[in-house]
């Protein structure tokens, strides 16, 4: 799925951890626009802020709370909280005090947070496959 139509994208943090690894996940990367990793700007500061205090102010243990602030889910959900926009992860909320999970996170800043898969469903995505046997067109011949 493109971000062509401005609906879909990610962010320059998790752009960053993703091309640490070279692998077909930084390949695949590489190859997407400019604009597909939202860089931060000055509106994420106060979100930054907010979750931030979120995650202090929970039942999380301190090496959790560090965890949490030194990867990208915490500009992700920092993001998110900045633009009003929702969140897509394969994560599952988490009752645990030893990792702040992305759901959790959500849940907790009232920030909508959807699988992949609910997210596939709610824009109605269609997929078309192509390949050897496929027709070309539906014309006869």
């Amino acid at each position: 799925m493109e971000n062509a139509g401005g609906r879909l994208f990610s962010i320059e943090k998790v752009g960053d951890e993703i091309h640490a690894v070279a692998d077909d996940l930084s390949d695949w990367a590489e190859e997407r626009s400019s604009g597909f990793f939202l860089r931060p700007d000055a509106s994420i500061f106060p979100a930054l802020a907010k979750v931030s205090t979120w995650s202090t102010s929970q039942h999380y243990k301190p090496a959790a709370v560090d965890a949490f602030m030194q990867v990208a889910d915490y500009y992700l959900v920092a993001h998110a909280l900045a633009g009003g926009h929702a969140v897509v992860t394969h994560e599952i909320p988490s009752g645990s005090s030893r990792k702040i999970k992305i759901p959790d996170a959500c849940i907790g800043l009232d920030i909508k947070c959807m699988t992949p898969f609910e997210m596939l469903r709610k824009e109605r995505a269609r997929f078309v496959l192509r390949g050897a046997g496929a027709p070309e067109s539906s014309h006869g011949g």
